[in-house]
């Protein structure tokens, strides 16, 4: 298994939705906004991802990359970003969201060992109200029996 260093994780995704199916993708990104992810300056709150003409792209992508760019235009903090996956993955993933009502959301950014940024996308649907309380009560139970069994040992 790979190496990776997570930049940035969105863990509202895992509580607001059941995660079904996973994915690691590249996104291409130019130079000053790579930086600006090194430096942890990148937001995923409200991003989604989606097939547009045949390609997979991430949306509402924040990257505030106003230190390390001179020029920068404040409307490409949140621009389109193409993600590289196969076109197999692809047509898989936008048929589930096409016919099955799932949506596309990243769990997280990432570094893998070549030094590349990755993004980890969830096939997910959206929990409703009583699961939310359900997925909130089991966290607390595993939290509350990992401090016990601390106690124990």
């Amino acid at each position: 298994m790979s190496k990776k260093k997570t930049i940035i994780e969105n863990r509202k995704a895992r509580y607001n939705y059941e995660i079904k199916d996973k994915i690691e993708a590249g996104i291409v990104l130019k130079g000053s906004e790579i930086k600006s992810i090194r430096n942890g300056k990148v937001s995923l709150d409200g991003t989604y991802a989606g097939e547009k003409n045949g390609e997979m792209w991430i949306f509402n992508l924040h990257i505030d990359f106003s230190n390390t760019n001179k020029d920068f235009d404040s409307s490409l903090k949140i621009r389109p970003r193409k993600l590289l996956l196969k076109k197999k993955e692809i047509r898989k993933f936008s048929f589930k969201v096409k016919n099955d009502g799932f949506t596309i959301v990243p769990l997280n950014i990432h570094f893998n060992k070549k030094g590349f940024a990755k993004v980890e996308l969830g096939l997910s649907k959206g929990r409703k109200k009583s699961d939310l309380r359900e997925y909130k009560k089991q966290q607390d139970w595993k939290r509350e029996k990992e401090r016990l069994t601390k106690l124990v040992k």
